[in-house]
């Protein structure tokens, strides 16, 4: 069910109506982001599967699902918004949402997330960046970014299954079957696309009505509203004491973003974008992704400093934008 198939009289609604709409996508991104940490949680212990290898597929394109209907429904009469979505929640996902983590609690990393899936995000963002600074994305490259996605889930799958985990001694009992499991998952997934669709259709018309540009829209509003279901995820997986579950989604979704929601919203509909109209936000997705190999590598945690770095810069980012956009209308 999509929200914004309803045809409910948003823009007759008072402000305060639209921060209640605000209100009840929150509350429902985090019960859905219990569920789904828990679901998730409850597979990789009745499976032997890594919680790594549950973040990366399962749990990162669950949460990925508030984007990939933003993103679609945007990129017919609102281009600017869908790319914005793409590249913005790669940059909030980075910078704020695995920022605030991190300062939580420092995230341990494991090997393999350090020489396998981080250097795969910074390799498939550079190719990202050279296709819409070329031609930008048209059908051909939404092909070829769709055709990256089902090679890198099979590339997980047999990963998987090369490998052999047993849950440690102090993961929580986890009372579920796989079977139940799969129904919190996909039930808190559910949760978590309709409280984004909730949240983003009352954000982008609180932001409308203010003037601002679709890009501008996507990079903040429509990112950040859409990233709510990986934030609330990230902070449930580290209270129940599953670093790698929210590194793994981080990682997941940013390449999720970029390969099946910017491979499919250019194979619904092509995307001409210059370097101008978004330079700057694809560098600050590229930065922050070396930052994120350099982080993991020093030694195999985001620390706490680590962290309020990549939320500091997240900040800064929003405000040179925010500067930029208002340059514009000068």
């Amino acid at each position: 069910m999509n929200l914004a198939l309803i045809q409910f009289p948003v823009v007759d609604l008072n402000l305060m109506v639209l921060s209640v709409f605000v209100l009840l996508g929150l509350v429902a991104l985090g019960g859905g982001g219990q569920l789904l940490t828990r679901g998730a949680v409850g597979i990789s212990v009745n499976l032997h599967i890594d919680p790594l290898i549950v973040g990366l597929p399962v749990v990162s394109i669950a949460t990925s699902m508030p984007e990939l209907s933003t993103t679609l429904l945007a990129a017919d009469s609102h281009p600017g918004l869908a790319l914005g979505n793409i590249l913005g929640s790669n940059i909030a996902n980075t910078g704020l949402i695995l920022g605030i983590a991190a300062l939580l609690v420092p995230l341990k990393v494991k090997l393999r997330l350090v020489e396998r899936e981080v250097p795969i995000l910074i390799l498939v963002t550079v190719v990202f960046g050279i296709m819409i600074f070329s031609n930008g994305l048209g059908r051909l490259e939404g092909l070829v970014l769709l055709t990256g996605t089902v090679s890198y889930i099979i590339y997980i799958v047999r990963k998987a299954r090369e490998e052999h985990w047993s849950p440690p001694e102090d993961l929580p009992e986890i009372r579920t079957t796989t079977f139940m499991a799969l129904g919190l998952v996909l039930m808190g997934g559910l949760l978590l696309a309709l409280g984004a669709e909730l949240l983003v259709q009352s954000s982008v018309e609180i932001a409308t009505r203010m003037g601002v540009s679709d890009v501008f829209i996507g990079l903040t509003i429509v990112a950040v509203g859409t990233s709510l279901p990986e934030l609330a995820a990230c902070i449930a997986a580290v209270r129940a004491g599953q670093g790698d579950l929210c590194a793994g989604n981080i990682v997941g979704s940013n390449l999720f973003n970029l390969l099946l929601i910017g491979g499919g919203a250019a194979a619904f509909k092509e995307l001409p974008f210059t370097f101008e109209e978004i330079g700057l936000e694809y560098f600050a997705v590229l930065l922050l992704t070396i930052c994120l190999l350099w982080f993991v590598r020093s030694g195999h945690t985001v620390s706490r400093r680590e962290g309020a770095f990549l939320l500091f810069f997240y900040v800064a980012f929003i405000a040179l934008a925010t500067v930029q956009q208002y340059t514009a209308f000068l």
